[in-house]
């Protein structure tokens, strides 16, 4: 079902909010989308399965336009995106369903808790990551693991309203993979679930379309941003001290969600 919000003037600082939560999910990868849904809750206090459908609609343009700009720069593996992408989507629906038998009290605070977990799970695969270099895992146990990671994203972006990026950025950082082709596949896989999710929400949930029209104001310049800022960074300087400033950010959200 899709809404139109009055216009309040605290909405004004959503295109400031989706040009950040933008610009650092494309620059570090996942799309950014995850914090959508608590800003939606503790700032504006929009009903948790409104903020998940709504959040949705809003990662979809940070999906496209990043997805757009780390393929013209070669940041994508296509193969590696299609296999995520299609478990994702069959994740997706089993998140939906999980939406609409939970109350919003219950969605908040798995949400923070989710959200903690992830930050704690993007710091030791970060650190991982840059300590050993992992082997090439063999054909059938590559699809597999694409599968699981994959359809994990799909569940908790159905479930969430965000973009997945834990279990999607934990499978790309267990392949033999650079780093640029981490942050430019999981904005393609992310995009993928935000659209999935978003058309299996449609049926159950409201897509308040004034919130989105603002973040995507914003969120459309910083996901343009994002990737031109990656391809000059240092990436073993600067995209580390962004990724654990990204985390940090994210466990402060996730105890809000719980303890507010």
């Amino acid at each position: 079902m899709i809404s139109f919000s009055s216009i309040e003037p605290i909405y004004y600082l959503l295109p400031l909010i989706g040009f950040l939560v933008a610009f650092f999910g494309t620059a570090v990868g996942g799309g950014g989308g995850l914090f959508f849904m608590p800003i939606l809750i503790l700032l504006y206090g929009i009903p948790s399965q409104t903020a998940v459908t709504t959040s949705l609609v809003a990662t979809i343009p940070i999906g496209l336009v990043g997805t757009i700009g780390h393929r013209l720069k070669g940041n994508i593996d296509l193969k590696l995106g299609f296999i995520f992408s299609v478990s994702g989507a069959l994740g997706a629906i089993v998140g939906t369903y999980i939406t609409s038998i939970i109350t919003s009290e219950v969605l908040k605070t798995s949400y923070g808790i989710y959200a903690i977990l992830m930050a704690i799970n993007i710091l030791y695969r970060w650190i991982k990551k840059d300590k050993n270099n992992s082997k090439q895992d063999s054909s059938y146990l590559y699809k597999i693991k694409s599968t699981l990671f994959g359809l994990s994203g799909g569940i908790v972006s159905g479930t969430f309203g965000t973009s997945g990026t834990a279990p999607v950025i934990a499978g790309l950082l267990s392949m033999d993979v650079s780093l640029k082709v981490v942050i430019g596949t999981s904005l393609l896989i992310v995009l993928s679930n935000g659209v999935s999710a978003t058309l299996a929400h449609f049926v159950v949930g409201t897509i308040d379309l004034t919130l989105v029209a603002f973040l995507t104001i914003g969120s459309l310049f910083g996901a343009l941003l994002g990737p031109k800022i990656l391809s000059k960074a240092n990436t073993d300087n600067k995209e580390s001290k962004a990724r654990y400033l990204f985390a940090l950010i994210l466990m402060t959200i996730g105890i809000l969600m719980i303890v507010k």
